[in-house]
This record gives C-alpha cells, structure tokens and sequence, in this order.
C-alpha cells in the first residue's frame, strides 16, 4: 500500500535554495519512493516557484487567508507531486525568501509563515477535495505552524493525521511576540506552555515541536546535543521531555548531482581507481583562485562566514595554514567583517590564500573535486553536507567533533588508518589551537603519499546516498499512521 506523505517546506531544490533545507526537502520524494512512499511537496509561491509551474491548476481558493486572497496550485518538481500555496501579497517577493535586500528579516514573517501553516494543515488535514494524505512533515520553523494549526484548529471536514516535525537547525525558531497570537485564527487554549506560547510571545518551532507525533533532526549525534543547554537554544527542555519521540536520521546526498566519474563542471572525472586523476582538477583549480601552482595541500573553504561555522576562529589559523606549506580557496558569504578580514588575508599572502565571496555552485564542485581537504570547523552543525560531498569526491573532510560531522567523518587516529576506514581529520573544541592542530596533522597525513590516498579511497566509497535514510524516513512514517489506527 503507498503511504501518501505531505511535505511543508519553505525552499526546496531545484526551485528555490537558500540552505540545506532545500537540498534535503527536493531529495526526500525520491528518497523515499522506493519505500512505498508518494510524497508531495507543499512550497510558498515565491516568484521562482511561479515560474517554474506549466499552467498551474488551481484545485483551492481562500477568499481570506490571514487577510490575503490565495490560492493553492498543484505543478510537478523533479517528476513528483507539487503543491503550492500562491499567495502575492505574502510571497511574490523577489530575492531571498526571508530577508528584504538590506539583510533583514520581513517585518511580516510571522504573517506569511503562519498563513503557509494554515493552508498546509488544510491540505494535510483532508480539507482540499481530491487530497488526502497519511500524514504530515514539516520542516524546521516557517513550516512548524502547520502542526499547531493540525492539532488545535483542524479543518473541519479534514481528518486526524500524525505528523513529524524535523529541526534542521535549532538555531532558527521564529520566536514573536504576544501581539501576534490575536490575528493568528487559534482558539484561546493554544495560548499555554504546551502549546504556542514561549517565553511570553509565539514560538513557531516551539510549537511544531509539541504538536509533532515524532520530532527528527538530521543526524544521531545532533538528536543527543540538543537535549543540553549548549546546543539546544532554549528548547532542550522540551526535546528531553519528548523522550524516544526525538531520533536522528543522516542526511544523503544527490549522488547523481555529486559524482566525481560524471561531474561535467570538472576538468577531469576522476574514480575511487583513478584519484591521480584529480591533480587536473587541482591545476585548474589553482588558476581560478590566482594561486600559486604547486604540490604542498590545498584547502578549500565552502561555507557561510558566520559564527556558528567558526570562521573567526579559521581567520586566525589561516597565517599557520600558510606557513606549515598549505594554500586555501575559500568560497561564501555572510558577516561584512569576515568577508573583508579574508580579503585581508589574501593581499597578506599573495598566490597562497584565494577568495570569492559569493555562492557558485558550479564553483564549489570544482573545489571539492580540486581541493586536497576541505576544512568545516562548526561550532554546531546539524548535519552538514559539504563533508559529505567531499568524503565523495576524495577532498577529505577536516572537521570538528560536533552533530552530523561525527556522525560521517571517521578520524584519522592510528587504529582507523591501520584498519584503512579512516575518512578525515577530527578535533575537538573550535578554537584556535584544536584548529591549528587538526590542520598540522593534516598535512602530516598529507604527505604520507599511500595513507592520504587510502583516506581518499575510503571516503569515496562510503555511501551517502538517499538509500539508507530514505527507508529509514518511509519506515518511521509507516509506524506512525499504524500507532495512529
């Protein structure tokens, strides 16, 4: 029997990406499709979206949704199921789907978040003649309203579904105040601690997660920290008190889109039999970031410059980067200061330190197919995909002991490199001198000619594909609807 799975997210590749969340939710239909999984995605109306549908068919109209005039559409992305809530007034916004242009927040994002919820939990609950489905998925807070609409204020002709809510990133929970409560359409008894209310205004993820029948996050170890103070930003209490309602499932990666043998944007595809020939790629590599051409380690740096990635803390490794004979590329975006202090430190060390502050995804699969190591030195990172891409491409991940890096890089002790499983380097603690030290022993593995190339090996023949957590996902939502009848 196929289990009919809705989908609410704000971003979903190939049609609009601002993070990982959007690489996550375009993947999972065809993740879990071969587990007897139909899955459709719910996607806010934002102008990429709009263009993107061939004579879209309105199957629903509301006169007013928190106010405004919508409509639900129904479209294709990737060869399955889409469904999109078009609604101008809060969506036809060009450029990010957040931020205006000056970088901050849209003064009505508890609006349009709360009306995408709204209509998602119409959908989901049954409401929509010709859609049912079996249950609901949401994804982090701009989706988390959808199951607080479910559980206190359901459609009135829908029916009962169990959900899941998956937390991408604790960090970002759409906390508003009190003020919002009144114009949100729910009745007065969602206003309590086990409800919507949080900290004395509206918590949007907060709320998803009590309403959830099931609370994921992307990986084992990152399930495990946000029960602590440090990494679970306020809610750690909450996801303690949901006890074995909280896993971990590890994010895959689109092996089609990230494979080294058929990657078109390289100037060599390459195997795990034939990893000489990346030093192709390195060559070219070298030449896009105006570096030195040479044989020493080169790092590559594919991130957004921000705290939580521990940038800062790279910033002030890179002068020992380059004096212990290693170059560094670096590709992102973020914090004004740290654009400018990476500038800095290219002028400082001319031919050894390039940088390109921006996104180019072209441009980062030249870097993890002509990069030696790649560096992602997060304080936290749930789950993270760039290791994963390099782990696929022979660009060995150099990482901090935190979240899905534990969970996918195996370190480069003695036993592992004996044992020919070790994938990466690990460190503990971000700060200068764990960094410092991880990329030394980098280098040291880096010259042992025949250990760095098993290292290669192994990580590329690792599988990060959808396979594993598709089932793992399509398994979860079939105990779900069966503890539900």
């Amino acid at each position: 029997m196929t289990i009919r799975v809705l989908s609410v997210a704000s971003e979903a590749v190939p049609l609009v990406k601002t993070g990982g969340l959007a690489d996550v939710a375009g993947a999972l239909p065809a993740a879990v499709a071969p587990h007897g999984v139909e899955m459709t995605t719910f996607l806010p109306g934002y102008p990429a979206v709009m263009k993107a549908l061939s004579r879209p068919r309105a199957l629903h109209v509301w006169d007013s949704l928190l106010g405004e005039r919508a409509r639900l559409v129904s479209g294709k992305i990737d060869g399955h199921p889409l469904l999109v809530l078009d609604a101008p007034a809060f969506f036809q916004r060009e450029g990010n789907p957040y931020v205006d242009s000056s970088g901050r927040d849209w003064a009505d994002n508890w609006r349009r978040f709360a009306a995408f919820g709204r209509a998602a939990a119409d959908v989901g609950g049954g409401a929509v003649r010709g859609r049912t489905f079996a249950l609901v998925h949401a994804h982090d807070w701009q989706a988390a309203m959808a199951l607080a609409y479910l559980r206190f204020s359901p459609p009135e002709s829908g029916m009962r579904v169990p959900s899941v809510m998956t937390i991408h990133n604790m960090a970002f929970q759409g906390h508003y105040g009190a003020d919002v409560f009144p114009a949100l359409g729910l009745p007065p008894h969602a206003w309590a601690m086990d409800g919507v209310e949080y900290h004395g205004g509206v918590g949007f993820l907060k709320a998803g997660l009590e309403a959830a029948s099931m609370i994921t996050t992307v990986s084992p170890t990152y399930a495990r920290e946000i029960r602590t103070p440090q990494f679970g930003m306020g809610l750690e209490g909450l996801i303690t008190s949901r006890g074995d309602r909280v896993r971990g499932i590890v994010n895959g990666i689109d092996t089609a889109q990230w494979n080294p043998a058929t990657d078109i944007q390289l100037s060599k595809a390459f195997g795990q039999l034939s990893i000489g020939k990346r030093v192709t790629n390195k060559r070219a590599l070298e030449a896009e970031f105006g570096l030195d051409e040479g044989d020493g380690p080169l790092f590559v740096v594919i991130t957004r410059l921000t705290w939580q990635k521990g940038i800062d803390v790279l910033l002030e490794c890179i002068d020992h980067l380059v004096g212990i004979g290693g170059r560094l590329a670096l590709l992102g975006s973020g914090d004004k200061a740290m654009e400018n202090a990476f500038h800095a430190a290219a002028m400082r060390h001319p031919g050894k330190v390039g940088v390109r502050i921006g996104y180019d995804e072209g441009l980062s699969h030249r870097m993890q197919g002509g990069g030696d190591a790649i560096l992602v030195p997060s304080r936290f990172e749930p789950c993270g995909l760039t290791q994963l891409y390099g782990l696929a491409y022979g660009c060995v991940p150099v990482v901090a002991r935190t979240g899905g890096l534990a969970d996918t890089v195996i370190d480069a002790n003695l036993a592992a490199v004996m044992g020919g499983v070790a994938t990466g380097v690990q460190f503990d603690g971000v700060s200068y001198a764990s960094l410092a030290d991880a990329i030394s022993r980098a280098v040291t593995l880096y010259w042992q000619g025949d250990t760095w190339r098993a290292m290669q090996r192994a990580g590329m023949k690792t599988d990060f594909s959808w396979n594993r957590s598709g089932k793992a996902y399509a398994d979860l939502y079939a105990a779900l609807i069966a503890e539900d009848q």
